[in-house]
């Protein structure tokens, strides 16, 4: 059985292998909507993640980064690259909806060179904003890097600009912050992973890790949700 599957190939109904996000995607691609091109990794790997010790199988990565492959050719844009950069989601989803009980990244693929790619086709302050909240994102999701740290640098920059919201912030205070975020994970003895492989790979490890979260189990406790109806994201 294969470990990743493209929209278009996935079973529409195999809600238990593909969560329910996973397996509407794949039937609103087969029906022929506008969805944005993607590839579910099934629920049976986070299953096998967990019976490995929270190890992911080792073809896993091969066949993930096949799927980007994919994605490059359908969307004209660059895994990694300074020129029409393509930048991914990494999402939860289980057989019955826990809306909120995982972990979502946003913005995965952004780094100091295909921030200049973003920039170049979106402008300079969308660009590093973007960026600015997926390294809070990842560190807080992937680290557990409290979301107060980063904050504080963000807060910094408004003082220094005398902006009153986050959205006033230019794109040199921008840059300022993500230089800032980098600092707080220095200081936790982690390394922001500039290279968008190890990002996708970390980022698929952390929503794995949710199924397991406090949150995702207490839901699961409160509704009755057991693994004859759900068993894996």
């Amino acid at each position: 059985m294969a470990m990743v599957y493209a929209y278009e190939k996935g079973d529409g109904k195999n809600k238990r292998l593909l969560g329910g996000k996973g397996a509407g995607l794949c039937e609103m691609t087969r029906m022929g909507l506008p969805v944005p091109p993607g590839f579910v990794i099934t629920t049976e790997v986070c299953k096998q993640y967990y019976r490995a010790g929270k190890k992911l199988p080792r073809p896993l990565m091969r066949e993930a980064m096949a799927g980007i492959a994919r994605l490059e050719k359908k969307t004209g844009r660059s895994w990694g690259s300074a020129e029409r950069p393509l930048l991914v989601s990494v999402r939860s989803g289980a057989a019955i909806s826990m809306p909120g009980m995982m972990d979502t990244i946003l913005n995965l693929g952004i780094n100091d060179r295909t921030v200049e790619g973003l920039a170049r086709e979106s402008g300079g302050r969308f660009a590093w904003d973007s960026y600015r909240r997926f390294a809070q994102l990842f560190g807080k999701v992937v680290f557990g890097i409290p979301d107060g740290e980063f904050d504080s640098v963000l807060e910094a920059a408004k003082k220094r600009q005398r902006a009153k919201q986050d959205s006033d912030l230019d794109e040199a205070s921008l840059r300022r912050v993500v230089s800032g975020y980098v600092r707080v994970y220095a200081r936790h003895g982690k390394k922001f992973p500039s290279d968008p492989r190890e990002q996708l790979e970390l980022a698929v490890r952390a929503v794995f890790d949710s199924w397991s979260g406090e949150r995702a189990v207490v839901y699961r406790r409160m509704n009755k949700i057991g693994p004859s109806t759900a068993d894996g994201t």
